[in-house]
């Protein structure tokens, strides 16, 4: 009586990795291992590839407040970013007329040096 997934080193289908993490979004990780007769470490794997988005498990498999998250997340790390380079032009900015200021300075300072000596 071999069932799908009690073979060790098996090759699951992908559909099949897809059906088994949203079994185990819905009755838990362990349950599902255990009613799909697979370890559950391998399980684990499968959810942490669909975290990561190595495996695609269609637009179904975020949950909508994990999808406003990410979008909210998103929106704030454009915001910063915008920030960021905004300070950064400034920086640059400030940094080129120091440096200019310093060259002024510097010629002053030669030129006074001479009149003075």
């Amino acid at each position: 009586m071999e069932e799908k997934g009690m073979s060790e080193n098996k090759q699951y289908e992908n559909e099949y990795k897809v059906q088994a993490v949203k079994l185990a979004k819905k009755i838990g990780a362990v349950k599902a291992a255990n009613e799909l007769q697979i370890p559950v470490n391998t399980l684990y794997g499968w959810i942490r590839k669909a975290r990561i988005g190595s495996l695609d498990i269609g637009c179904g498999e975020r949950s909508p407040e994990e999808s406003l998250n990410i979008a909210e997340e998103n929106q704030q790390l454009r915001k910063r970013i915008k920030a960021l380079e905004k300070e950064n032009k400034r920086l640059s900015e400030m940094n080129e007329f120091l440096e200019d200021a310093a060259a002024f300075f510097a010629v002053s300072r030669q030129k006074s040096g001479k009149n003075k000596g």
